[in-house]
């Protein structure tokens, strides 16, 4: 079974510096279908104006993935951490027992995209942690490469849920990934057109995946393809 969310159904938020569109309930936008899925709690697509961003703001028991499509995000937290995310990098923050943080765009002219997504762990009350990795984009060329994990392997951040992240960027190609017996798998296009399992997704699509053998994935763009329990 498959469920499309398609992107202009998505709730959307314009404060000028901020450009937001939410698959799942997120602030001000609440709708009781799309709370989430399986531990997928929020996608946020988010464009932030030069120089703009989010001040300090508490979290805690979530993991959070930051995706950045175009641009760079600084990101300051109560832990000491002090980076910039480019694209191909892949930011995860573990609130755990309770974390705040910042996230500004460093330009002062250039706007930046990203996803923001969060997961519900599956464990409470761990200590606040960060992680940082770079990905190669020829690793995701053609290819589902795991990116976050609960047992991470080939250089993925950690999540502590029993999830698998995979992204890949297509070039007119195709790819599989199988579902073994009980998982479930969402879909979110990034950018570009692709199928899956025959059914045209474009930028900014979603679909929920429920007792299906496998997901094909094919056609031109870039896709997140989450594994859940």
């Amino acid at each position: 079974m498959i469920t499309i969310r398609h992107r202009n159904e998505r709730g959307h938020a314009n404060y000028g510096w901020l450009d937001t569109y939410h698959t799942f309930s997120f602030d001000t936008y609440y709708d009781r279908t799309y709370m989430g899925f399986r531990s997928l709690r929020v996608i946020n697509e988010d464009r932030v104006a030069p120089a703009k961003g989010f001040g300090t703001h508490p979290h805690r028991d979530m993991e959070i993935i930051t995706y950045v499509l175009e641009g760079s995000l600084q990101h300051r937290d109560s832990m000491g951490t002090g980076s910039i995310i480019w694209p191909g990098e892949v930011q995860r923050m573990s609130a755990g027992t309770g974390v705040t943080h910042s996230e500004f765009n460093p330009s002062k002219t250039e706007p930046v995209h990203l996803l923001q997504i969060w997961i519900l762990p599956d464990v409470l009350g761990i200590p606040p942690s960060y992680e940082q990795k770079q990905f190669s984009r020829d690793t995701m060329s053609g290819k589902l490469r795991l990116i976050a994990s609960k047992n991470p392997v080939d250089d993925a951040v950690t999540v502590h849920q029993d999830i698998r992240l995979l992204a890949a960027v297509l070039n007119e190609q195709s790819i599989s990934h199988e579902l073994k017996t009980g998982r479930h798998a969402w879909v979110q296009v990034a950018r570009g057109k692709v199928q899956l399992n025959g059914l045209l997704l474009e930028a900014g699509d979603g679909a929920a995946i429920s007792e299906e053998r496998s997901v094909e994935l094919r056609g031109s763009g870039e896709v997140l393809l989450f594994d859940l329990n």
